[in-house]
């Protein structure tokens, strides 16, 4: 096997150990504290929050084990510094949770801008440092890569506290009644005659923690298949994490800052667990017009990137990694998840609404329904992988979007039947739009027929310049047809993220 599959092997094990820690020591917190918006106590909310901390360690604690010990550990000669780097990627986990308290506090507020400035600095610290490092002392090998990790959420942890030491006690915290006042009150405390931590949330926390396990293989299943049943080659689960980091990037810096900031939004104007006749019929009116212009949102995305995904699939992957990854599997690979960030962008939006609306009870029969789709999810990739290598595991990953889809339009439909909205019209796009995505699809697929990718580059920029052509006569038609999405971009997304509060 080439030393370069091992070490692409290696990193996507590490990040692996990284997102599983991550998710499972914060994941149900976040979606528990957020229920509500900011009509907390925050101090027994900033008390349950720091217990994501020790959490952290006990998840850190096992699943260090099982990366060392129950996974294949790579030849120290071939691939040195694994053992260390595993205890690194442990670390930079739990020094992101320190600054869990503060980004749920950020997000209840609506400090959006805060967490895009936060994430884009951490991001681009880590970059300049991995480029320095692999220039000039690439033998370090995994440690550039551990370390550029701890950086990022060092300049996380750092962002937030700098922030806040700031924000606490200021004129603008008190004009906006901020509920905290001091540094101290982003510690543990606690205050005689009430209860350490929320204890309604705290069972709320614990329904979710049951559910975050399963969401957690419906998210990475197939990476947990790979690494833990091997079938696919190093050098096959190597295409296959590059395809697969570069057809989410649409979902990690569109669809998921999308999805966490309006979970807070419809937590905030939903009551949890009431009917929709129960609550005040004015925030269920703007609830629903916000999910419609929402699904209409990342649908007309989604099936943008679909249709120019698949005649374009090709020359990116010929850019970004020449003919080591456009030549075998790694079109077929991206065109594939091209459709699925489809389902991926519609499955975000219905279960943000559905998780902001659900009440415990709900949520607890809703973990029996993930545990069904998790264990046929890894039934399916288990098989489909065998029948057709990588592409496989994208197919099971879109029968199992489809299937969770389905569920979170069923609960909508029944809760706001009894209403006058149907927010899920939203899911309906404009005939005209439809057939000048249909003709794009057609004129690009033939561009791509003819002028890529083995003509030189003046071929390709023909190619390029035909994708463009039809890519702006699809914007023109939305622009035309779609005035209610224009107009909900216009005021209220645009703005959302163009400043500190809203």
């Amino acid at each position: 096997m080439p030393p370069l599959s091992r070490h692409t092997m290696s990193c996507f094990r590490l990040t692996l150990l990284y997102s599983t820690l991550v998710f499972l020591s914060r994941e149900a917190f976040r979606r528990a504290c957020l229920s509500g918006g900011t009509d907390h106590n925050w101090r027994q909310v900033i008390n349950l929050l720091w217990l994501t901390l020790p959490l952290g360690v006990l998840w850190a604690s096992l699943l260090v084990c099982v990366w060392l010990w129950l996974l294949e550990v790579p030849d120290p000669l071939t691939i040195p510094h694994y053992g260390p780097a595993v205890g690194l990627f442990a670390l930079a986990a739990l020094q992101e949770l320190l600054a869990e308290p503060l980004w749920v506090l950020a997000q209840a507020h609506m400090f959006v801008r805060l967490k895009v400035v936060a994430e884009s600095l951490a991001m681009v610290a880590k970059c300049v440092l991995t480029v320095v490092l692999v220039v000039s002392a690439p033998q370090w090998g995994l440690y550039i890569f551990s370390a550029a990790q701890l950086v990022y959420t060092g300049f996380l942890v750092l962002c937030y506290f700098v922030y806040f030491l700031h924000f606490l006690g200021s004129g603008e915290a008190n004009r906006k009644y901020f509920p905290l006042q001091r540094v101290a009150d982003l510690l543990p405390s606690s205050v005689e005659g009430e209860p350490v931590i929320d204890w309604t949330l705290a069972r709320l926390t614990w329904s979710f923690f049951k559910q975050s396990f399963l969401k957690q293989i419906l998210t990475e299943g197939e990476r947990y298949v790979m690494t833990f049943l091997n079938v696919l080659s190093f050098g096959e689960q190597g295409v296959y994490d590059i395809v697969n980091n570069l057809g989410s990037m649409v979902a990690r810096f569109i669809f998921l800052p999308i999805e966490e900031s309006f979970y807070v939004f419809f937590a905030k104007v939903l009551e949890r667990g009431r009917d929709v006749r129960q609550q005040k019929q004015e925030e269920v009116a703007i609830a629903a017009e916000v999910l419609e212009c929402l699904l209409k949102l990342v649908l007309v995305i989604g099936l943008i990137i679909t249709v120019f995904g698949y005649a374009y699939s090709h020359l990116a992957l010929d850019i970004y990694g020449g003919s080591l990854l456009s030549s075998g599997a790694g079109p077929s690979l991206l065109r594939c998840y091209s459709s699925y960030v489809l389902l991926l962008a519609i499955n975000g939006i219905t279960e943000c609404f559905v998780f902001a609306a659900m009440s415990k009870e709900e949520v607890d029969r809703y973990n029996l329904v993930m545990l069904a789709l998790s264990i046929s999810f890894l039934l399916l990739s288990y098989m489909l992988t065998w029948w057709a290598g990588g592409i496989g595991f994208i197919l099971a990953n879109c029968l199992n979007m489809g299937l969770r889809i389905l569920h979170s339009l069923f609960y909508i439909h029944r809760y706001f039947l009894s209403s006058q909205w149907t927010p899920l019209l939203g899911l309906r796009p404009s005939p005209l739009l439809l057939l000048a995505l249909a003709l794009s699809a057609v004129l690009t697929a033939l561009s791509e027929g003819v002028f890529c990718c083995d003509g030189g580059w003046l071929l390709r920029l023909v190619h390029i310049a035909v994708g463009a052509g039809c890519l702006l006569g699809v914007l023109v038609t939305v622009l035309l047809t779609e005035t209610k999405l224009v107009q909900f971009v216009r005021t209220q997304l645009l703005p959302r993220y163009g400043k500190k509060h809203t």
